[in-house]
């Protein structure tokens, strides 16, 4: 059997959420010995980078090159799926070609465009609704990282219980675990000026991620008894829609918050390393990748109670309602002022990942890809 992954994801440098998971499966795929006739091809726009263009045997790439900046999925990778057809193609983001004559199977990480249409521009909002339709039509298997992202599926698409595989994504326990590097976390503090104790947040800085509800609850708590010792708040994440908003948020409190914007991950682990908690606020999550890297660090979470969240994090974080200013405030008030609260959700975290590995997702998938 031949197996075609769209790898144009895994490829991207400065790599968030979903490039993560693209990256990371293909990784432990790899790993899996594969029964005689089993092949996989990496359908990529340009050369494979880094680790990713170390192949084993069976495994192949095929660059697929493209002037345009846009529409590679539907033009390019469609035109080579055709005529050059995969017994089944396996597309770790959401877009399928239009055209395929193969076995298509697809992994959707959520359907935030239908909750929160102000977050998309008209055309994103156009371009994710048929993307999504046609992947719910045309796939004979579509993968979810939530139990959470399935029954929105089933909610909103009507789609059929049975085409649905839930398989939990994974971190890299190579790079988040606990072994913390004191000299590494110093020298990056230094160099982005970040004084400690600090809270801090990883992902886009946008609307959907609650930033603003967050930084409004520390403006509270900046007046309050606890003001003197209320860490600094570390926000690692580009600009997304509405950032305008968040902001004037920051400038209102800017002695208190630190933007750091993109980081690899390198010095992403240090950042865990060196803050007291991890707090993700976010309206809407399919899964929640940050959450299981602070864990995996010894790092307590505090997040909100939407989405896939309660479910990643299984009562080993400290939840809030993310639209209740109120309640963000109190709960961060508590974990400052609970001594055995750290404690307790160090060890409950480190506790949860042990059920999740990219080799589980990797072992999961696979057999969804050679039975489909």
């Amino acid at each position: 059997m031949l197996i075609g992954i769209d790898a144009s994801r895994a490829n991207k440098k400065n790599k968030t959420g979903i490039e993560w998971y693209s990256y990371h499966l293909i990784q432990a795929l790899k790993k899996i010995p594969l029964k005689p006739g089993d092949k996989f091809v990496l359908y990529s726009r340009n050369k494979l980078k880094g680790e990713l263009a170390h192949l084993p045997d069976n495994w192949q790439s095929k660059i697929l090159s493209w002037p345009f900046k846009y529409i590679w999925t539907h033009i390019r990778l469609c035109w080579e799926v055709f005529f050059n057809s995969p017994d089944v193609l396996f597309v770790p983001a959401h877009a399928l070609p239009i055209f395929c004559r193969s076995k298509k199977v697809i992994t959707i990480h959520d359907l935030g465009f239908k909750r929160f249409k102000k977050v998309y521009s008209f055309s994103q909002r156009i371009y994710a609704y048929f993307v999504h339709w046609w992947a719910n039509k045309k796939a004979a298997k579509i993968i979810v990282p939530s139990e959470f992202t399935k029954e929105e599926l089933i909610q909103l698409y009507r789609t059929k219980e049975e085409k649905i595989r839930v398989i939990h994504e994974g971190y890299d326990k190579e790079i988040f675990n606990l072994n913390k590097n004191q000299e590494k976390i110093t020298q990056l503090l230094k160099k982005y000026k970040i004084k400690k104790p600090y809270f801090l947040f990883v992902g886009r800085l946008e609307k959907k991620k609650n930033i603003a509800n967050l930084i409004k609850a520390y403006s509270r708590l900046s007046n309050s008894e606890i003001k003197t010792s209320l860490p600094k708040l570390v926000l690692i994440g580009t600009p997304g829609v509405d950032y305008q908003e968040i902001a004037l948020e920051i400038e209102k409190l800017k002695q208190l918050i630190y933007q750091i914007g993109y980081i690899q991950i390198d010095e992403l682990v240090h950042f865990y390393h060196g803050s007291e908690a991890f707090i993700f606020p976010s309206l809407y999550e399919g899964f929640g990748l940050p959450i299981l890297e602070a864990m995996a660090c010894g790092v307590p979470v505090i997040a909100s109670n939407a989405g896939s969240i309660p479910e990643v994090g299984n009562g080993a974080a400290l939840y809030f309602n993310p639209n209740k200013i109120e309640e963000i405030t109190s709960i961060l008030k508590e974990f400052l002022t609970n001594q055995n609260l750290k404690y307790q959700l160090r060890e409950k975290g480190l506790k949860n990942i042990e059920k999740y590995s990219w080799e589980k997702c990797a072992q999961e998938t696979i057999k969804v890809l050679l039975n489909v």
